[in-house]
C-alpha cells in the first residue's frame, strides 16, 4: 500500500508539474485538476471561480469544518532541464512551492471514504499567491463562499518539511527614495549624488540586524531588507534620484500602518517613502484545540513562520489556520527548485489522520 502510494503521489506530482502555472498563467493547470477531479467527485462538488476552484469532498451536518487549501502559481524560476525525478528528488518550477502540497490534496480526495470522515473537508486551489496582497484571489473566494468564512480550521500547504508552522510574518513592500540633482560625472561638486545620499541609510539597515518577537512561546524575527535598486540617467552623469525598494517581514499582531511608520522613522527626512503593498501577519492560535489536534498526528515538528502566507487572510477573518505541507521548505522560489519526494507519503499519511480522527465537535 505505502509504495502504491509513494508512486501514484510521485505521478500526481509530476503531472502537475509538468503543466506551467507562473503567477497569471493558472488556467491551465487550474483546467486539469478541475477534470481530474470532476471524474472521482462529481461536477456538482466543484465551484469554479476564475481559475480557482473550491471542492467540497464530504458533508456531515453539525461538524467541524476543515479545509485544505493550495495556491497553483509558481514564480518564474529558472531551470536547467526539463521537469524530472532524479535520485529520491521531483524537479521543476513549484515542485516544492507549492505542487507537492497540490498533489496531496489531489490524491487525499481521491483516496479518502468520505463518508466515514467526521468533519467536513474543503479543497480549495487558487491563484496569485506569489504577487501583490490586493491581487490575491484567495480574498474574493473567501467573500464568495459562506461555508469558507465558518472553518474550523484552515490548513495551508505551504512548504514546510512536513513541520506544523504556526501564525505568520506581516509584509510590507515600500519606496525609498532619495532625491540629489544632476551634473557631469568629471564635476560631481556642482551637483548632489543621490545613490552616495543613500549610502548611509544602507549601511543602518546592514548593521540592523533582526529583531525579536515572542508570541505564544515562539520567536518570530523582524527584517527590514533592501531587495531591489534603480537610478542614475547615464554613465557619466551624477544621478539625481535613487530608489531602493524595502521589504519589512514585521511581527504578528502589528499593523501595516505601524510597520510603514518604522519604515519611515528609519527613513526620516532623507528620503520619500511610498507604500507600495502591505500584508498583516497572521496569529499563532498555539492553544487552539484543533491545532492541537494536528500536532499529535505525526508533524515533524512545532514552529513559527517566518514568512508571509494566507494564514493572515484566514485570521483576519477569525478563522484559525496553520501551515503544513510535504515540500522542501529551503527549495522554494529557488533556481532549478526540486522536493524530497520522500515527504509527500509522509505528509498525506499526517493529514489522512488528522481529517480521519478529527473529535466529532471542536469549537474555535
Amino acid at each position: 500500500m505505502d509504495a502504491t502510494l509513494e508512486k501514484a503521489l510521485e505521478r500526481t506530482l509530476l503531472e502537475i508539474t509538468s503543466i506551467a502555472s507562473p503567477i497569471g498563467e493558472e488556467k491551465n493547470l487550474c483546467d486539469a485538476i478541475e477534470q481530474r477531479l470532476s471524474r472521482s467527485l462529481g461536477t456538482e462538488a466543484i465551484v469554479r471561480t476564475g481559475h480557482s476552484l473550491v471542492v467540497r469532498v464530504s458533508s456531515r451536518s453539525g461538524a467541524p469544518k476543515i479545509a485544505l487549501v493550495g495556491h497553483l502559481d509558481t514564480v518564474r524560476t529558472e531551470h536547467d532541464g526539463a521537469v524530472r525525478v532524479e535520485k529520491g528528488r521531483l524537479y521543476g518550477a513549484g515542485a516544492a512551492d507549492m505542487k507537492s502540497g497540490l498533489a496531496v490534496m489531489i490524491e487525499l480526495a481521491e483516496r479518502v471514504d468520505a463518508s466515514t470522515l467526521p468533519c467536513e473537508l474543503f479543497l480549495v486551489f487558487y491563484e496569485r499567491e506569489e504577487g501583490p496582497f490586493e491581487e490575491n484571489s484567495l480574498g474574493p473566494i473567501l467573500e464568495k463562499h459562506d461555508e469558507l468564512r465558518s472553518l474550523d480550521l484552515a490548513v495551508c500547504l505551504e512548504p514546510s518539511d512536513n513541520k506544523l508552522q504556526l501564525g505568520c510574518l506581516g509584509s510590507l513592500h515600500a519606496s525609498v527614495v532619495f532625491k540629489g540633482r544632476t551634473a557631469h560625472s568629471a564635476r560631481p561638486w556642482q551637483g548632489d549624488n543621490a545613490l552616495i545620499k543613500a549610502a548611509p541609510f544602507l549601511v543602518e539597515l546592514g548593521a540592523r540586524g533582526r529583531k525579536e518577537v515572542v508570541l505564544e512561546g515562539l520567536t518570530y524575527y523582524e527584517v527590514i531588507t533592501p531587495t531591489l535598486a534603480s537610478g542614475g540617467r547615464g554613465r557619466n552623469v551624477v544621478p539625481d534620484r535613487f530608489e531602493l525598494n524595502i521589504n519589512y517581514r514585521f511581527g504578528p499582531g502589528r499593523s501595516t500602518d505601524a510597520a510603514l511608520e518604522d519604515v519611515r522613522a528609519l527613513a526620516g527626512d532623507r528620503a520619500e517613502v511610498v507604500l507600495k503593498d502591505a500584508a498583516p501577519g497572521g496569529q499563532p492560535r498555539k492553544s487552539h484545540p484543533l491545532i492541537g489536534h494536528l500536532a499529535t498526528c505525526g508533524v515533524q515538528a512545532t514552529e513559527p513562520k517566518q514568512a508571509w502566507t494566507d494564514v493572515a487572510r484566514f485570521d483576519a477573518i477569525d478563522v484559525p489556520a496553520v501551515n503544513f505541507g510535504p515540500g522542501t521548505q529551503a527549495q522554494a522560489h529557488q533556481r532549478n527548485e526540486y522536493t524530497e519526494l520522500a515527504l509527500l507519503p509522509e505528509g498525506y499519511r499526517i493529514l489522512e489522520r488528522f481529517v480521519s480522527t478529527i473529535p466529532v465537535r471542536s469549537a474555535k
